[in-house]
């Protein structure tokens, strides 16, 4: 079985196949950095992480590109509110969501652009449809006509005539038709501006992902993704303006991801309907790893209930997938050897079928909960034999935790980067002092041994005795 996702622009499943042979150009819509971002926002931070990740497993060479929208109305009125320039409070916010992101172990893009960064690029591209014939100048602002563009709609499948009925003039917009959206808006007293051939002002919104995404991806791009609730209008005007553009007649993209809602109290999460939690708030209060977890439990385009059962449901699935990991970190050092009686063919025949179902699970429009159930069958295929045999083979060691390194690096909710990347020096030290703490307890020192217990405890280092000496792993934070 080969990748399939579902494309909302057809309303169906379809096989993916790139622009590029071996390369995939994906544009992912990032925070307007006014603020802490929510868990809402964090859903499609972490499940489009996740298929960039997939993607680059099957051997793809993924340009990622995630922008910051740094001027849009609301930056503004933070700024004036918080007495600080709109640049000073962009620096700020995208510093806290690169902190949280990482947290989320959401890997950083190949490319992070910000909108204020490429405002040359935004006033040729709105200089590009004008010149089309899809835009037009009205005292300083230019607005896209929407009438002018005959697929317009296609995205959210709505005709012009069902979206006219919810459409408006807002007081002070100069525009000929209610459906027309702003691309460049022009100067009003306090607000930054720029210079422009139509008099100095600030892009609209929607036209600055599609200047970054014809930037860096080109004109016709693989895969354009976001919540669901940016299906329209911001998507579907990306779609008209970028098009209208390019005037190659080429899609912009061919394939349009969306992840479903994140609710809370089975209602759609907003800070617009103030019953949002930040993602930071959510950090300090939940392991940023079982987060993680949380989001991929259930497929990407379904909704998902944020509840602390859910997310204490989801830190015990990480500690067990975790402690899964140390215990076979600990026997590979304790129990390795010659055993005749298990058999290493059967183990990874085994081991084939479960890759086999993970992939097929992962092809089928990246089902992650469908994929940590193949894992969690993982998890139950090891202890079953760390329990049933007190001897295993290098190979059985070698092989399970090759599996385990290969499944979190797609899925990120074990923790095997972190494992990796602590240093000898840290790995020694811990040891030397369990070493230390075995040597008091031979001798009876039971206050050094709970001394270096409760050292280590602070450290976030439990520890376990067994028969076979004393384990230990990082708490799950």
């Amino acid at each position: 079985m080969s990748l399939e996702l579902f494309n909302d622009l057809t309303r169906k499943k379809e096989k993916f196949v790139p622009l590029k042979p071996g390369e995939v150009s994906f544009y992912s819509c990032g925070p307007t950095v006014y603020d802490y971002f929510h868990v809402g926002n964090a859903r499609p931070f972490i499940v489009f992480d996740v298929l960039r990740r997939y993607l680059e497993h099957l051997g793809y060479k993924v340009t990622f590109v995630q922008n910051f929208t740094d001027i849009d109305d609301k930056m503004i009125h933070r700024a004036h509110k918080e007495k600080i320039t709109v640049p000073e409070l962009a620096e700020r916010f995208i510093a806290e969501y690169n902190k949280d992101a990482d947290a989320l172990g959401i890997r950083r893009p190949t490319f992070a652009p910000r909108a204020t960064e490429h405002i040359p690029e935004i006033i040729h591209t709105i200089e590009r449809i004008i010149a089309n014939g899809h835009a037009y100048v009205s005292n300083g602002d230019v607005y896209f006509d929407v009438r002018s563009w005959e697929n317009y709609g296609s995205l959210c499948k709505q005709n012009i005539e069902d979206l006219e009925a919810g459409a408006r003039v807002e007081p002070g917009e100069k525009k000929r038709d209610p459906l027309d959206f702003v691309l460049w808006k022009a100067e009003k007293p306090g607000e930054p501006s720029w210079e422009s051939p139509w008099g100095k002002g600030r892009p609209g919104w929607h036209i600055e992902c599609s200047a970054m995404s014809s930037k860096y991806l080109g004109d016709n791009i693989d895969i354009h993704s976001g919540g669901v609730d940016l299906m329209f209008p911001h998507h579907e005007n990306e779609a008209a303006q970028s098009e209208a553009a390019s005037g190659s007649g080429k899609p912009f993209v061919n394939f349009w991801l969306h992840n479903g809602f994140l609710l809370i109290d089975n209602e759609k999460m907003a800070k617009s309907l103030g019953n949002f939690v930040t993602a930071r708030a959510a950090i300090e209060k939940f392991p940023p790893i079982a987060i993680r977890f949380f989001m991929l439990s259930a497929h990407y385009r379904s909704p998902l209930n944020f509840t602390t059962e859910a997310l204490e449901q989801s830190a015990s699935g990480v500690s067990r997938l975790r402690n899964c990991r140390s215990d076979l970190e600990f026997a590979f050092k304790t129990r390795t050897g010659e055993n005749a009686n298990f058999d290493m063919n059967a183990y990874k025949n085994n081991l084939a079928e479960l890759d086999t179902k993970f992939h097929a699970a992962m092809d089928d429009d990246f089902n992650t909960a469908a994929a940590l159930g193949v894992l969690f069958e993982l998890v139950h295929l090891i202890n079953t034999s760390l329990k049933e045999n007190a001897i295993l083979p290098a190979e059985f060691f070698e092989s399970s935790l090759n599996a385990l390194r290969v499944y979190d690096d797609i899925l990120g909710v074990i923790g095997c980067e972190d494992s990796e990347t602590e240093t000898d020096a840290e790995t020694l030290e811990i040891e030397n002092l369990i070493q230390e703490r075995t040597q008091a307890r031979k001798n009876k020192n039971f206050a050094r041994s709970d001394e270096i217990r409760n050292e280590l405890k602070s450290r976030g280092i439990i520890l376990e005795d067994t028969p076979q000496g004393t384990k230990w792993k990082r708490e799950l934070q």
